[in-house]
């Protein structure tokens, strides 16, 4: 999850957005055979990113057609019609030097019957409109006429674009396409054939009866619990904005609707009592400047930490839930009265750091469940971040402390990636260095092979190492395939091996939280995928034929190179994988990509 502008690629030629930051494309070999990227995530620099003041789609918007150069004239009643090509845009000088044989001809202001200045406004106009952009086309304002009378009425004019955003993505498409062009959901698509919300609160309060009746041992009833509360949908963005913001309600809804069909949920799993987290629980993680600054949004109809970290009257109340539930669950575990867990909270948490809320993140509760493992018996706690962003906020808070181990797998591109931050050599400090460990990706398009392959080789040795007493993952779904974000090729399959792999830490001892993700339709099956995994599911995979992308190697030999010096028992890993690189390299077929790989591997020795 994070702020970023949306852009996507039209097939009709052109970009909605030019891009910010360059997009590295990749091979079609080195990623997964059925990865289609149509989109990019830009709009945000990693210095604005760092001070936690950028913005979600920077507004580009333009009140009328010819906004887009200075020294324009407007008519003088100030209401363009486009309906009726009455265009603004011409200079001064073009129109008052027309000359034109027509009896209708003028040599002074623009004339609504004047033959040769509307000639002139048109092929001006039309010259100005080949040479626009998407963006311009996208960002600019549909006009209302407020005129009622319509004897006068003319078909509207071609200029005008009409665009609808897509329920699964929120992206924009133009009015004539039926199926979204970024994520294919079709045009009238309907996400929640029922609403599971009413039978989780009814299950809410079972629970709630059962726990005051002194039955508070969920392993009697389930190994996985669920942490869930309605108060959590309220959290939402009151301000209209030109674009829907990609963290709303609905993604919490799409997730139990499809654990709910899946019979998963409620049924198999066991929704633990909701409570909102107390001021000292957060004291422990956040400054008192941020948590009073985060209670006070509870005043105001809407507000905004940054321009794309929005808050309303009951975005405190829902991140206090959020945070609760996350303690709570972890708590649980650790205790053993829960296998595992699986946190389907809102809104997110892990770029929110010690004094800043950013990235649409206003509580850290990743962080607030670490420390309340810790508070209940764990001595030491493994953070697994595979949210498409780096968790900023996380390393930030624990970046001092050896007791947390903090695993981030994301896009990063050299920092021009959203926030910015988890290059390969920020490792922590003090004596806490090697307690972080960043795994970052060079480019999108990075699938399940490259994260399987980082799993095998750097996460899972370092964590057998550390030996965790419970395992905590931030689980973002915005890398999975088809998020308007990440632009990454995760699927559900992949997310349920990473899971698996998972369960083999810290006895089982298995909480998962929700992170990004803002494909419907992709963040509801990788979250069924995943919890299915919590219930005892053993996904099959191939381990031996997990070949990565050339970029996914070099990330994975850069992380080893860097931390050898904290973890020797990656040495053993990294002769291997040098002694492979030609093996790779030769899947790929490509002979300047096997002196891509010499590189590589000279660079590491």
């Amino acid at each position: 999850m994070a702020s970023e502008t949306l852009c996507a690629s039209d097939q009709r030629g052109g970009n909605f957005c030019r891009e910010s930051k360059g997009h590295n494309e990749i091979n079609p070999g080195e990623s997964q055979k059925s990865f289609s990227c149509s989109c990019e995530c830009h709009g945000k620099s990693a210095s604005q990113a760092r001070n936690g003041s950028v913005s979600f789609g920077e507004r580009f918007h333009k009140d009328h057609l010819g906004d887009h150069s200075g020294g324009l004239l407007t008519e003088k009643s100030n209401q363009t019609d486009v309906g009726s090509e009455r265009l603004v845009g011409v200079s001064l000088s073009d129109v008052r030097t027309v000359t034109n044989a027509s009896e209708k001809a003028c040599l002074h202001e623009e004339h609504e019957s004047c033959d040769a200045c509307n000639s002139i406004k048109l092929q001006q106009y039309m010259k100005k409109q080949r040479n626009n952009t998407l963006q311009d086309l996208y960002f600019q304002e549909e006009y209302d006429d407020d005129d009622d009378d319509d004897s006068d009425w003319e078909p509207v004019s071609p200029f005008v674009i009409k665009k609808w955003f897509c329920a699964n993505c929120t992206m924009p498409n133009f009015d004539d396409v039926c199926h979204c062009e970024v994520c294919g959901e079709d045009r009238e698509c309907e996400f929640f054939r029922f609403d599971p919300i009413d039978s989780l609160v009814g299950q809410e309060a079972q629970m709630s009866n059962e726990t005051d009746a002194g039955s508070s041992d969920l392993s009697l009833r389930t190994r996985t619990a669920i942490g869930f509360d309605e108060k959590m949908l309220l959290h939402a963005e009151v301000e209209m904005k030109s674009h829907p913001h990609p963290e709303r309600p609905d993604r919490l809804r799409a997730i139990a609707s499809s654990l709910a069909a899946a019979g998963i949920f409620p049924g198999k799993c066991s929704l633990i009592p909701a409570r909102e987290i107390t001021q000292e629980e957060l004291l422990r993680v956040h400054s008192l400047d941020h948590v009073e600054a985060v209670q006070h949004t509870s005043h105001m109809l809407a507000s905004y930490f940054t321009s794309d970290t929005y808050a309303n009257e009951h975005s405190a109340c829902a991140a206090r839930v959020a945070a609760g539930l996350c303690s709570d669950l972890a708590r649980t575990i650790v205790s053993g009265s829960a296998k595992n867990g699986f946190a389907l909270v809102r809104p997110p948490g892990h770029h929110a750091g010690v004094r800043q809320a950013m990235g649409f993140c206003l509580h850290n509760n990743a962080a607030v469940a670490a420390l309340a493992a810790q508070s209940a018996g764990a001595k030491k706690v493994l953070i697994v971040d595979w949210d498409v962003h780096h968790g900023n906020g996380t390393q930030e808070i624990f970046e001092g402390n050896k007791s947390v181990l903090y695993i981030s797998l994301h896009r990063h591109e050299n920092g021009r990636f959203y926030p910015g931050t988890g290059a390969v050599d920020e490792v922590g400090i003090m004596d806490a260095e090697g307690f972080s460990v960043n795994i970052p990706w060079s480019c999108g398009g990075v699938g399940d092979n490259d994260y399987i392959y980082a799993f095998q080789h750097v996460v899972l040795p370092i964590a057998l190492e550390f030996a965790p007493d419970i395992t905590i993952v931030s689980a973002g779904f915005d890398a999975a395939r088809g998020d308007p974000l990440g632009c990454c090729d995760v699927t559900p399959a992949g997310y349920a091996q990473m899971t698996h792999l998972l369960t083999s830490i810290s006895e089982g001892k298995l909480l998962v939280i929700l992170e990004g993700g803002y494909n419907l339709r992709s963040i509801s099956t990788s979250a069924t995928a995943v919890v299915k995994v919590l219930l005892g599911d053993n996904p099959y995979c191939e381990m031996s034929d997990i070949v990565p992308s050339r970029a996914g190697l070099q990330a994975i030999l850069q992380v080893l190179k860097v931390q050898l010096k904290y973890w020797p028992i990656l040495k053993a890993t990294y002769l291997v994988l040098q002694s492979q690189w030609g093996l790779v390299a030769s899947d790929n077929n490509e002979e300047e990509e096997a002196s891509g790989w010499t590189s590589v591997v000279e660079m590491g020795k």
